[in-house]
């Protein structure tokens, strides 16, 4: 593949190929890779090269897809113990009903941020949300901005997929990413209680067949100090590096752990806290099993990567940007908030976005850290659109018509918007 150089319109053919496909119900793996190989064809390559290609865009993501198996056993243990419920019905209980949205919203971001997947997130509180809406009188618009975009604030600080996809495109630690992510995500927290507030009563309300009691058993649960033992443990280790280089500590600074290692020694910590030792193969399966189709399609997302990597679009739009006068600072969070709409994922996104514009990126002046941040802010403002699980998933929890759902759109994209303005400001302006 070397001196291979495809021609920015195959990049631009394949990736609408994919789009098209994945908007047509195709498995979103096989519409990246179709997409990718048929876009190199356009683009002048042989069928050899487009072999070479789409390898060398799937190698390109083996680094995150590692972590993010890793993760799963975060994640598993977080989900299945019902870690997850109590930290949710802690904070709702502790706000109370007056304060229902910034409960349900810190709820969710909370969730988020401890490693448990965003669409897994707003099930899990959707059912809280629904019981709280119907006494309250919060309309089911509002109930989901709550939850998406307390979501979306905990997505950005957290160990999920997305942040580890940013990080690894730019060779960051994990926790530096996370760090850096905490200001727009409690911009993004504020936004969200104060647009959902003004949606209360706006749109469809929750009828008492759709309200679920969401009083629980809490005997098969654990407490609320054993259930944090995990997500507190991985925060620990995870920031250890970052507050030592801060303080100037060497032996902190010099303590350097993978979140390959981190992630999946906090969710054993904390399931050895639960008393839950002997569930560790269950645990496990199922955080396993629900990474799978997230690593399936990073797989997906590399392939096409390599596509736009091997052609020249990067170059292309670099020199737009340059004649239009517009700051190169801004072609981190455009990449992010295409890429991100295009696939209709966060993740995938960030993946698209930092193997295909990361040096066209950094090349343009931007370090390495803001580039991650508003990449990954950047990631958050439309990637809840119809072609993407996590629309049809939010859809059904809080029991929305495709129709209702789409409605909320532009408001999640308030959201993410003033998540990646804040970044953009500080990280590409201020810093």
């Amino acid at each position: 593949m070397e001196g291979l150089t495809i021609s920015w319109i195959g990049a631009l053919a394949g990736l609408a190929i994919a789009i098209i496909l994945i908007l047509r119900k195709l498995n979103p793996v096989y519409a990246l890779f179709l997409g990718a190989i048929v876009g190199a064809l356009i683009g002048g390559a042989n069928l050899e090269q487009t072999v070479s290609v789409l390898v060398s865009g799937t190698q390109s993501v083996m680094g995150t897809v590692l972590r993010v198996l890793a993760a799963g056993v975060l994640a598993g243990v977080m989900m299945e113990s019902g870690a997850a419920e109590t930290i949710a019905q802690a904070i709702v209980k502790k706000f109370g009903g007056s304060k229902a949205i910034l409960a349900l919203a810190l709820a969710t971001m909370i969730i988020t941020a401890v490693g448990v997947f965003i669409p897994v997130a707003v099930l899990i509180v959707a059912p809280i949300a629904l019981s709280v809406g119907n006494k309250m009188g919060i309309s089911k618009v509002a109930l989901l901005l709550a939850l998406s975009g307390g979501g979306k604030a905990g997505n950005i600080i957290s160990p999920n997929p997305n942040t580890i996809a940013a990080a690894r495109g730019f060779n960051l630690d994990l926790s530096n990413v996370m760090l850096a992510g905490v200001i727009p995500a409690i911009c993004g927290l504020i936004v969200t209680v104060i647009v959902a507030s003004l949606l209360k009563n706006k749109g469809v309300m929750v009828t008492d067949e759709e309200a679920v009691d969401h009083e629980t058993d809490t005997s098969k649960y654990p407490s609320l100090g054993k259930a944090i033992v995990a997500p507190l443990v991985a925060v620990i280790l995870l920031m250890i590096n970052p507050i030592g280089s801060i303080s100037g500590i060497d032996a902190l600074a010099s303590f350097k752990v993978d979140a390959m290692y981190i992630l999946p020694i906090a969710g054993i910590v904390g399931m050895l806290a639960m008393g839950q030792s002997k569930k560790i193969l269950e645990y496990t399966a199922s955080g396993l099993n629900k990474m799978t189709a997230t690593v399936l399609i990073l797989i997906g997302a590399g392939g096409i990567a390599g596509l736009i990597s091997a052609s020249d679009l990067s170059t292309q739009v670099v020199g737009l940007i340059e004649a239009s006068g517009i700051s190169g600072t801004f072609l981190a969070p455009i990449a992010g908030i295409l890429m991100a709409a295009a696939t209709a994922s966060t993740s995938t996104g960030v993946i698209l976005a930092t193997g295909s514009f990361g040096q066209a990126i950094l090349d343009m002046g931007t370090a390495p850290l803001a580039a991650a941040v508003m990449v990954h802010t950047g990631a958050t403002v439309i990637d809840s659109l119809p072609q993407g699980n996590y629309f049809h998933v939010t859809a059904g929890a809080m029991k929305m018509t495709i129709k209702q759902r789409m409605g909320l759109i532009p408001y999640e994209a308030i959201v993410g918007g003033t998540m990646a303005i804040v970044a953009t400001l500080i990280y590409g302006f201020f810093f």
